[in-house]
């Protein structure tokens, strides 16, 4: 039964939560252990949908997945790994897309891999061809079979080279699960670079994987015939970091995020700080707040690492309601990912979405009729109102919108926020935030 949040805004959020292992890290280090002979430690493991969803995926095919009732750490022995039915993998996936990435791991493991049909954020076109295409080259045989696709490889999985048309971050996953034990040298070009893509080659390297990382966004993997486990301890989600810092900033609040990591945040600090956020950096989080004043508007475009995530835009553009002026962002990522902006402008913010580039970062759907770019007037009171949340980040910017807003608001499908923030109503309360939770009828 789904859960519906009735929000009472014009509270500033202020206290301390607590941010754990990357939402796009840890499900994929999880999937990496099916490639070792030996059991494997993850730590700093959130309690998210994603981690249930890929535990029962792993336990479908046989692996033991133990998890400690005081720290919440993972142990994941794969030594009787097994297929599993399609019916059952089906049942167990939901929405997700991490499937697709047990497919390498699977082939090496037991010689084949059933996926069923994908779902995820409704956020754009995440077509899976990428990753099919790099099974392919890597020697694997794909079916279309009734409510998915069989993925074997007769031979075993071969080293290739293989070039990304575009740095995607799941293609690049794909590429390392699959050629860590695949037989001679991969060569990757065009691969993403993103910390959590750095954290996950850590992972394999501790397994036994010999991976390199060149300047030019190019992946060298030399195949070795056996891995072991791993004892790891997952990077800090910074998309969490980021949205609680937004909500600081959008609610007028201060809120120390436990965990959050510069290093790995630097592009966004420097925007936050742009804007007019406050930031006291330590050694142990940062601390985000409101300064009092007035915000500024800028001109934001999302890219690929280093650039500007497309995961911090959301939460950000509802600040940018509350800036004095005329604020511009073009989003090059995922060509819908402004759809959650409907809401929005219901609430009172001045809002108005483009087909055309507002910007000069290279764009691969700016001539494809999608509304991707948006400029924002403000600052404009919020008004609370009715809203259905239609993804994840989408979803959390439009609690934060609800948070800031004067009056009351309905917010249902909150369920699909559990895919990446950890326990967020209990952080919600122990923030002031003035809240109900109840079942959908």
């Amino acid at each position: 039964m789904s859960s519906v949040l009735t929000i009472r805004g014009g509270v500033p959020l202020t206290g301390r939560v607590t941010v754990r292992g990357a939402k796009n890290l840890v499900p994929k280090a999880m999937v990496a252990a099916l490639l070792g002979s030996e059991p494997s430690v993850l730590r700093n493991v959130p309690e998210i949908k994603d981690v249930e969803v890929v535990t029962s995926l792993l336990q479908l095919h046989g692996v033991t997945v133990v998890k400690d009732p005081v720290t919440g750490d993972l142990t994941l022995d794969p030594k009787d790994a097994k297929t599993a039915s399609s019916t059952a993998i089906d049942a167990h996936a939901g929405d997700s897309r991490i499937p697709i990435l047990l497919c390498g791991p699977l082939i090496h493991a037991i010689g084949e891999a059933f996926i069923p049909d994908l779902g995820g954020c409704k956020i754009g076109d995440r077509p899976i061809d990428y990753h099919l295409n790099v099974l392919r080259q890597f020697g694997a045989v794909v079916e279309k079979r009734p409510g998915g696709i069989h993925i074997s490889a007769p031979h075993g999985l071969q080293g290739a080279k293989i070039s990304l048309p575009y740095p995607s971050v799941g293609a690049t996953e794909q590429v390392l699960l699959s050629a860590t034990r695949a037989e001679g040298i991969t060569e990757l070009s065009g691969a993403a670079t993103e910390p959590e893509i750095i954290d996950l080659i850590a992972v394999l390297q501790k397994m036994g994987a010999i991976i390199s990382v060149q300047t030019d966004r190019t992946i060298r993997i030399e195949g070795v015939k056996d891995l072991g486990g791993y004892d790891h301890r997952a990077l800090s989600d910074r998309n969490e970091s980021a949205s609680w810092a937004s909500a600081a900033l959008v609610t007028r609040g201060d809120i120390f995020v436990e965990g959050a990591s510069q290093r790995d945040m630097m592009t966004f600090l420097n925007t936050y700080r742009k804007v007019g956020g406050g930031m006291d950096i330590r050694e142990d989080g940062i601390r985000f707040y409101h300064p009092g004043g007035k915000l500024s508007p800028l001109v934001l475009e999302t890219d690929v690492h280093p650039g500007f995530m497309t995961d911090w835009q959301q939460p950000l553009v509802v600040a940018l309601t509350q800036a004095e002026g005329v604020s511009i962002v073009h989003e090059t990522v995922y060509e819908n990912r402004f759809g959650f902006t409907e809401a929005l402008t219901r609430m009172g913010a001045s809002i108005q979405v483009h087909r055309e580039c507002l910007g000069s970062v290279p764009c691969r759907f700016g001539q494809r009729n999608f509304l991707h770019s948006a400029v924002i007037s403000g600052p404009t009171p919020l008004q609370g109102t009715d809203i259905d949340i239609p993804d994840l980040r989408g979803g959390f910017s439009h609690l934060i919108a609800a948070l800031a807003a004067t009056g009351t608001s309905r917010v249902t499908g909150i369920d699909i926020i559990n895919r990446g923030y950890e326990r967020f109503t209990d952080k919600l309360a122990g923030l002031g935030a003035d809240f109900d939770i109840t079942s959908a009828k």
